[in-house]
């Protein structure tokens, strides 16, 4: 199955035509002023010295590239040329400080003395395969190939250290990335080269001994970078979580290049499955650990110190891509849905110019600082309670900015002369004699209308959220899509849309007794402000008396719900329990909007009564 590029996708309007507008409008902006204040793109013209501000760190190239991508994206389709030039005077910078042998990197160029190579987990490879990633959106976007020649140089340089000359002292970079840049590049240019060295890194993980003896710090082991076994062994997702995915995203597009390959094709599923069903959150948020960002054993799904990343939504969502081009399953697709709804929009602010980190699914303000007697780091870690307009590491905030402005990605696939419809968003598609459109303003509502021209038949995905609906045509359903062979005329999709009540496995002990209130892909919450109560004191409904309202606040429902606070004394520590409690209107608004307003606190899982 092939997914349709953005490119000859129009997003029309509803829900994420906003988003979009803000992404491209504010989001864009406000990254690129704070990597202004930071030094960030400044460090590209290898001009530190010490004594100097800002000075420059490992990874800044990398975020540098995941901007440059996203504004390439952006440009594709809304034409800027400010925009335009102030990216071609970063590619300057770049070809200028480019060393002769191909090589470039800010940090190492002007911060280390070291010989490029010999630290496995100083991000060389990650950012180079950002950079490479930035050079072929820049030139799918612009047609100048300037900066993909030099990141062709660049890799030819890679591919004679760590194929040819084996000289570098690590074969597998510490952080993914590499790999599926090589995978585009490939794509890109035609040239089997790239995809032989995508495969090179590939294969040799885990069975490298100078990655298992290569300088790295002590507590990084190699389940932590995913090296303690070879890609066709791995069934289980471990350590960190965005190195994980990012791995896995490689090896499902070479699965998808070797198809004979059916280990390879079996280790991905097996990674996804693990993934979905034992350590995600009903957000889509992965790496449930603070120490190492990392996935832990299955069903530990804390709530209040959940970890999930942003950027591991985002890699979850591009891993469950990739399997949905090696399968026509509507699960895939329904995990995107989960994470761009949920787990990944969380991670910007409403505004668009304040971020999360982390996304965890129940915040207690007051206790954030409850280890105020201990010097230095926190024991007992605690996520954030208010947005930040910029990190220390700030990989999230480009990373918003590439896969909003590519979100057309995810929309359409083509296999077999059929269209599947795999998002629901307001579009048109032009795909020379192909075209369709979709006309909905979901998820405020379930019902989509929708147009095409040149396909054999059209497929549409029916969410595993959705129990009900109506199509007004014939259709017959395989693997979560409804296959309509009479494409004549306008289809209509009705999926009824209620609030509902989730729970989990008895298995996440930490939400026995507690349920989600989720409508349609959003899920949902309680902040204290809206409930004028702590929310550990608040239950809901079991029979779920509730209310659908639309709030332009949020550009989304909120819900209304029957429910229960628990009465008490609370000017005692302790006292009889009652069991008393006291009817009241329960106010839950969208996850992704939390921490909007003013710190709260905030519960996605609540009890029930």
């Amino acid at each position: 199955m092939n997914n349709i590029n953005f490119s000859n996708i129009t997003i029309t309007g509803g829900f994420w035509k906003n988003r979009l507008d803000i992404n491209r409008d504010v989001t864009t902006v406000a990254v690129k002023n704070r990597f202004e204040e930071t030094g960030r793109f400044k460090a590209l013209k290898c001009e530190w010295k010490e004594e100097m501000p800002n000075r420059p760190h490992f990874f800044w190239d990398s975020d540098v590239a995941k901007w440059i991508e996203g504004a390439a994206y952006i440009l594709r389709q809304h034409k800027d040329p400010e925009l335009e030039t102030f990216i071609e005077s970063l590619i300057d910078d770049i070809e200028k400080n480019q060393h002769k042998s191909g090589y470039f990197n800010s940090f190492f160029l002007t911060a280390r003395d070291e010989k490029p190579f010999t630290k496995r987990d100083f991000h060389e490879l990650y950012c180079a395969g950002h950079l490479i990633e930035a050079a072929v959106a820049w030139y799918e976007t612009t047609g100048r190939d300037r900066f993909l020649k030099l990141m062709k140089k660049y890799s030819e340089h890679i591919a004679k250290i760590f194929m040819d000359e084996e000289s570098a002292d690590f074969d597998t970079p510490g952080h993914e990335e590499i790999e599926l840049a090589l995978f585009r590049l490939y794509r890109c240019t035609g040239e089997e080269r790239w995809l032989n060295l995508a495969e090179f890194f590939l294969n040799r993980r885990g069975s490298s001994e100078k990655d298992l003896h290569c300088d790295q710090p002590e507590w990084m082991t190699h389940s932590y970078n995913q090296s303690l076994y070879g890609i066709r062994s791995q069934d289980t997702a471990r350590g960190h979580a965005v190195r994980a995915c990012y791995l896995y995203c490689a090896m499902a597009d070479l699965a998808a290049e070797r198809k004979h390959d059916k280990a390879l094709r079996s280790a991905c599923e097996k990674l996804f499955y693990d993934i979905t069903h034992r350590k995600m959150y009903i957000t889509g948020g992965i790496g449930s650990s603070h120490a190492g960002e990392a996935f832990t054993r299955p069903y530990d799904l804390p709530n209040d110190t959940a970890y999930a990343e942003t950027c591991a939504s985002i890699a979850l969502a591009m891993f469950a891509l990739r399997m949905q081009q090696l399968s026509c399953d509507g699960v895939y697709a329904d995990t995107v849905e989960r994470t761009i709804f949920n787990g990944i929009l969380s991670g910007v602010s409403l505004g668009g110019d304040s971020f999360f980190y982390c996304n965890p699914l129940e915040l207690t303000p007051h206790l954030k600082d409850k280890d105020n007697s201990v010097r230095g780091n926190s024991r007992n870690w605690q996520p954030a309670t208010k947005r930040a307009k910029v990190f220390g590491c700030s990989c999230c905030p480009p990373n918003l900015t590439r896969f909003f402005a590519s979100l057309g990605n995810y929309i359409y696939s083509e296999n077999d002369g059929g269209l599947y419809i795999n998002q629901y968003i307001p579009n048109k598609l032009d795909n020379g004699k192909k075209a369709a459109e979709i006309s909905t303003e979901y998820p405020k509502n379930g019902f989509v209308k929708i147009k095409a021209d040149g396909y054999s038949f059209i497929a549409l995905r029916i969410p595993g959220w959705c129990s009900s609906f109506s199509i007004n045509k014939k259709y017959t359903m395989k693997n979560g899509y409804a296959i309509i062979e009479n494409t004549a005329g306008e289809i209509t999709l009705d999926m009824q849309m209620r609030p509902t009540l989730i729970q989990a496995s008895n298995l996440v002990t930490e939400n026995c007794g507690r349920a989600v209130m989720q409508l349609g892909p959003v899920v949902y919450c309680l902040e204290e402000l809206d409930n004028a109560a702590p929310v550990r004191a608040l239950s809901v409904n079991s029979e779920l008396s509730a209310k659908i309202e639309y709030d332009e606040t949020f550009s989304a429902n909120v819900i209304y719900a029957d429910g229960f606070k628990l009465c008490g004394d609370d000017n005692k520590l302790y006292s009889e329990y009652t069991g008393k409690k006291e009817p009241v209107r329960l106010k839950f608004i969208p996850f992704f909007a939390f921490a909007n307003r003013k710190e709260s606190s905030m519960a996605v899982w609540n009890r029930v009564n």
